[in-house]
């Protein structure tokens, strides 16, 4: 693979093609903020916390960085007054859904980002799908997936699947940017009632 020459940040980052922005930023110790990107698994573009402006030919647009291809004199600002209001939306919405996730909390300290801007969910889950592209890109065990469409979409274990293989395996838990304890809850409820899973599977 060749090598390519972009920008980012006012400074000039060697790449190779091929290579995601996100890539290269981090080859060049240069910080995006991500919630739904790990190294080990494809990347997913789910959380868009990674969004960055990326100008070609004069032209700027939005992108997310860990998707996005490097190319030649590709110029990058991973920071500017507009990512920045984009993360801090986004940051808002997923703290109704995790208010306590240190990760987030951080982050949120970082970018000015209120917790308490959209109403409180039920829900933890933020819909990184981390647990389940792990489970399926890595362990190749498919034990738990994403269920539902929309705003009723949701992570659950399959229980048949996670009584033979969960208990000695737990390597989800601790990608889960909310809390891993939470993750074990949801394992728990699979194993505890399977039944009852199922049949709100079934209709869903």
């Amino acid at each position: 693979m060749s090598d390519i020459t972009l920008n980012i940040d006012g400074r000039e980052v060697k790449a190779k093609e091929g290579m995601t922005v996100l890539e290269a930023a981090k080859s060049a110790d240069i910080h995006i903020p991500t919630l739904c990107h790990n190294e080990m698994l494809e990347p997913y573009g789910g959380c868009r916390l990674c969004t960055v402006e990326a100008e070609t030919r004069g032209r700027t647009k939005l992108v997310a960085a860990c998707l996005f291809p490097v190319e030649a004199d590709l110029i990058v600002r991973t920071r500017s007054e507009t990512v920045d209001k984009i993360r801090k939306l986004i940051l808002e919405f997923l703290l109704a859904h995790a208010p306590d996730s240190e990760k987030m909390k951080e982050l949120a300290k970082e970018y000015g980002a209120d917790k308490d801007r959209f109403p409180k969910s039920s829900s933890f889950c933020i819909l990184c799908g981390l647990c389940v592209r792990y489970c399926a890109e890595v362990k190749q065990k498919n034990v738990i997936a994403f269920v539902d469409h929309g705003a009723k979409r949701e992570i659950n274990f399959i229980p048949e699947l996670a009584a033979q293989e969960c208990w000695d395996c737990k390597e989800c838990f601790p990608l889960c940017p909310t809390s891993y304890l939470q993750a074990a809850y949801h394992l728990t409820h699979a194993l505890a009632f399977p039944t009852l899973k199922l049949e709100t599977a079934a209709k869903a």
